[in-house]
């Protein structure tokens, strides 16, 4: 045997074999599925913290229809956002698994929010690889991480258009890592499409934001001359895609109803200069909400755990970056290179404009109508900060790894707090009339659906409201018509007054029904009872 040879083989014996990249992929993807499973399950157990409302439940019952053969719920009203290609689908699949009840909205929220830190981190990074990659990745996955208490209801509770940013987000990663194709822009334009008949707001998520930055994009680049025409004509091309996907998916609602589907409630349009002083302020506390980091909530100060008010002390971080990212993202609007950044930072200017002089904005609740500002703007940090927070670490300066740390470590503290909160007791009317054998009754919209879905359908409650006259009527929002047809189903129950009930709904009951043959008293609720299809005597259908 020749030196080579022995050389060779001594080399062989005294180091191990490269690991191939199949063996890398497979533990990437082992170490990405555990992230994700731990991630789910923190925000499954944070979301059972916030009891169920009518709205989710709503879903909950039209995806259960879905799935039993009602695929264009024919007979239903729902509300100003179908969310019928979004997350009710998502519904359908988990429904399938484990039935119907209220442990399908933290399921399917939880698993909504898995994705989009996931899919944040996953666009943030973009093509970066080591450790730029990492830290664009990190940042952006860190900064939503774990959300703050108070806006459970809003990012992990019921379809609030938090979720509709999941396809947002896979959009844009297609636009971000497929090259250049003729067959790009029309995928895009499908995807939108098909996102907006679920839920207009991606209008001015990323529709809106596409067309202004692509067209001014390309009109300055033809300007100056600077530019590529390939580039040029590849990003106006994407911005009429957008355009063109506006106009379709605003037809959805109609083509549904021309197709015998469910027709969609009108609401009309909610926009109030005057009150923008009021709006600014509940935009700015909306989006330190949706952060984590409400300095400004009612219950801060005194009355809050020492430790609750640390962890919004620390997500305050890192809504300044994002906004430190956002005023880099609008420098770069007319900046050749990724297209990514300034339709982002438009996006969300956009979706705080809009929410500031809208009539939304009057409380906490009222930001889930801005939920996307959020993964835009943690995408929009990884990608122009990442890089320079990798270069740091790097650097090792004597401050920021230690002060990086400690923020890192308040965040993963604050994602286990939050999967520490008891969960909300179910709802005890439902278990009430379930065992007083009510089984079909009559309810206000927010003890209507909710109950349904309490009771896992063993008792089915609908909605109604009081018409001008004082009589009640079925309230077309959220409700299927099939429900009050007397000829179809039998109901003898009104939940009358209690929370959250229409004021004068025992006065409502027994003017449309007449005195009822018994009278309870359950849950802080009046429950009154008749001995007759009530529904027989409901006023006819009529406008909402």
């Amino acid at each position: 045997m020749t030196s080579v040879g022995r050389d060779q083989k001594g080399i062989a014996l005294s180091a191990p074999p490269a690991r191939p990249p199949a063996a890398a992929l497979a533990v990437r993807a082992g170490l990405v599925a555990l992230a994700a499973a731990v991630l789910f399950f923190c925000y499954w157990r944070q979301s059972q913290a916030a009891p169920l409302s009518s709205d989710g439940s709503s879903n909950v019952l039209q995806a259960w229809d879905m799935l039993h053969g009602n695929l264009l719920l024919h007979n239903w009203w729902v509300s100003d956002v179908s969310f019928y290609t979004t997350e009710l689908p998502q519904y359908m699949l988990i429904e399938a698994v484990v039935g119907l009840g209220p442990w399908v909205v933290h399921a399917a929220a939880a698993m909504t929010y898995t994705l989009l830190v996931l899919l944040a981190a996953l666009l943030a990074r973009g093509h970066s690889r080591g450790a730029a990659g990492w830290a664009r990745a990190l940042l952006a996955a860190g900064l939503m991480l774990s959300p703050q208490l108070s806006a459970t209801s809003i990012l992990l509770l019921s379809p609030d258009h938090t979720g509709t940013a999941v396809p947002l987000l896979v959009i844009w990663l297609l636009i971000d890592r497929v090259r250049p194709r003729w067959w790009v822009p029309g995928l895009v334009c499908l995807l939108f499409t098909v996102t907006m008949v679920a839920d207009s707001i991606i209008l001015l998520t990323g529709i809106v934001p596409l067309v202004l930055v692509g067209t001014g994009r390309a009109l300055a680049g033809l300007i100056r001359r600077g530019k590529r025409p390939t580039a040029i004509w590849y990003e106006l091309s994407l911005a009429g895609a957008a355009a063109v996907a506006g106009v379709a998916g605003s037809l959805g609602p109609r083509v549904m109803a021309a197709l015998g589907g469910y027709r969609q409630s009108p609401v009309a349009a909610y926009t109030d200069l005057s009150q923008l002083q009021h709006g600014s302020w509940a935009a700015l506390r909306g989006f330190l909400e949706l952060f984590g980091a409400n300095v400004f909530h009612i219950t801060f100060l005194g009355t809050r755990p020492a430790l609750e008010v640390v962890f919004v002390a620390v997500h305050l971080a890192g809504a300044i970056l994002a906004v430190w990212a956002l005023g880099l993202g609008l420098a770069r609007i007319f900046r050749p290179g990724e297209l990514i950044v300034p339709v982002f930072a438009v996006a969300i200017v956009a979706n705080l404009a809009a929410y500031t002089i809208s009539t939304r904005a009057q409380d906490l609740l009222g930001a889930r109508e801005m939920a996307a500002v959020l993964p835009l703007g943690a995408v929009l940090a990884g990608r122009v900060l990442g890089d320079q927070i990798a270069a740091w670490i790097k650097a090792a300066k004597g401050w920021f790894v230690p002060v990086l740390s400690v923020l890192a470590a308040g965040y993963l503290a604050a994602l286990g707090f939050g999967a520490a909160q008891a969960p909300a007791q179910s709802q005890p009317l439902a278990g009430w009339l379930a065992a007083h054998g009510l089984t079909r009754g009559l309810a206000s919209y927010w003890q209507a659906n909710s109950t349904t879905v309490a009771s896992s359908g063993r008792v089915v409650v609908s909605a109604v409201v009081p018409d001008t006259s004082g009589r009640l009527m079925p309230r077309l929002w959220e409700s299927d018509l099939a429900s009050y047809d007397p000829a179809r189903h039998y109901a003898d129950f009104v939940v009358a007054d209690g929370p959250a009930a229409w004021p004068g709904m025992t006065r409502s009951a027994e003017l449309t029904f007449g005195h009822p043959a018994r009278r309870y008293q359950a849950d802080g609720y009046t429950i009154l009872v008749w001995n007759t299809n009530v529904l027989a005597k409901l006023d006819g259908l009529g406008p909402n």
